[in-house]
């Protein structure tokens, strides 16, 4: 077992994905298998599968399925040297649809957010860059991983682009608006100078970085977040419930449709350009926006309706 997922890891990274979610799923599926069984190779595959989607009990249907098809794309792969290889039915673990409904940031969250972060004084997080990374969080609805991993060699602000490499198995080049380039001048500015100070000769290639001159890292600037959203009681003072960092990313989605159906544009023909430039695997994962809140199905089902009388008086 543990040499049939090396050799898929190996076949999944050549088609160009880093796999790495994928690569841990494995790992703790050949882990379990292993305390159950040993190393045994004569393991029935039917019944390993069955117990280790069952191994813990009261799980969301979404994350079993999620690890399930990781375990069956391993077990297709296996089929091709060996066509009576056993590959579990779908209908095993189905993937029934999510209810989690995101917390969409209204403006004036954002502004105050903003506010915040502009006089934040923290031991390794200081404000000019954490402000600068949460514009480039809200104005471009880059993943928060994809803000914080970003290099200077993927910033260009001539042509006013960023360079997210190899995200969710892809490449991407995302543009952004002027406005955003110069707020981004004013914080390399102060990161220049912050690095002066320290003395360091060679500058980190990480855009974004602590106060020491260190890489920032998604963890640390993660608890600063949240620790901002409980501050302004957007998110409760105790408990995982309530708007996460991530949320920037659902306000960016959120705010750009309901901008386009407020001046009367098609906002499914908008959809394939909008979820190329958030980095979607298809249009399916930014199709959710479009009922993510009132407003937006309210707006959508004005459109609905004109179209429909269209029709009619067309007729």
């Amino acid at each position: 077992m543990e040499h049939d997922v090396a050799k898929f890891l190996r076949f999944r990274r050549a088609m160009g994905a880093q796999y790495v979610r994928g690569e841990f799923v494995l790992n703790v599926f050949v882990r379990f298998v292993a305390e159950q069984w040993g190393w045994r190779s004569n393991v029935a595959l039917d019944e390993a599968i069955e117990r280790w989607l069952s191994r813990i009990a009261g799980r969301k249907p979404v994350t079993v399925g999620l690890e399930f098809g990781v375990v069956r794309q391993l077990c297709l792969y296996r089929r091709r040297e060996d066509p009576s290889g056993y590959v579990p039915e779908h209908a095993l673990a189905p993937v029934k649809e999510s209810h989690y409904v995101p917390y969409i940031f209204s403006r004036d969250e954002v502004i105050r957010m903003l506010q915040v972060a502009s006089t934040h004084h923290g031991r390794w997080i200081w404000a000019p860059m954490l402000h600068t990374l949460m514009l480039v969080l809200y104005c471009t609805g880059l993943r928060l991983g994809e803000a914080v991993r970003l290099r200077m060699d993927d910033v260009d602000l001539r042509h006013g682009t960023f360079l997210i490499p190899h995200s969710k198995g892809r490449s991407r080049v995302v543009p952004f608006r002027p406005d955003l380039a110069r707020e981004l001048r004013q914080y390399l500015h102060a990161r220049h100078e912050l690095l002066e100070r320290l003395g360091v000769s060679e500058p980190p290639r990480a855009l974004f970085i602590r106060l020491d001159g260190t890489p920032l890292t998604v963890k640390s600037v993660s608890e600063v977040l949240r620790r901002l959203l409980r501050q302004l009681s957007i998110k409760p003072l105790t408990g995982r419930i309530g708007a996460r960092p991530y949320e920037f990313r659902h306000a960016f989605a959120v705010h750009r449709l309901t901008a386009w159906a407020e001046a009367g544009v098609d906002m499914h023909a908008k959809l394939p350009w909008l979820s190329a430039y958030l980095g979607h695997q298809d249009v399916l994962g930014t199709e959710v926006y479009l009922k993510a809140t009132p407003q937006l199905l309210q707006l959508a089902s004005q459109r609905f309706r004109r179209h429909l009388h269209n029709a009619g008086t067309v007729e």
